[in-house]
């Protein structure tokens, strides 16, 4: 079965479309899935996880000004932001 094509946005990006949904969270879940995975087996302890997360977070709030993506910036370091508030990055007993 081939992948959906990404959908051509005015900006560059495509819109939260339903085939480009289910691409970011296939990723998102194979993240959080390896990220769990790590810290289960003592490889990355907390602290290294969160500050993964913030680097992450980082690279989105830091993109050049005018940068046409800059909406799509801004909510992706605000949903990673989400996530280590959440602390839905490791298991918790």
């Amino acid at each position: 079965m081939p992948l959906p094509q990404p959908i051509a946005h005015s900006e560059g990006w495509a819109t939260m479309s339903e085939p480009r949904d289910l691409h970011g969270r296939a990723a998102l879940t194979i993240c959080e899935a390896l990220l769990l995975a790590l810290n289960d087996r003592d490889i990355l302890p907390e602290k290294e996880i969160v500050g993964v997360l913030k680097d992450a977070a980082a690279t989105h709030e830091n993109v050049p000004s005018g940068d046409k993506g800059a909406a799509m910036h801004k909510a992706v370091a605000e949903l990673i932001q989400a996530i280590i508030d959440g602390g839905n990055s490791v298991r918790r007993p």
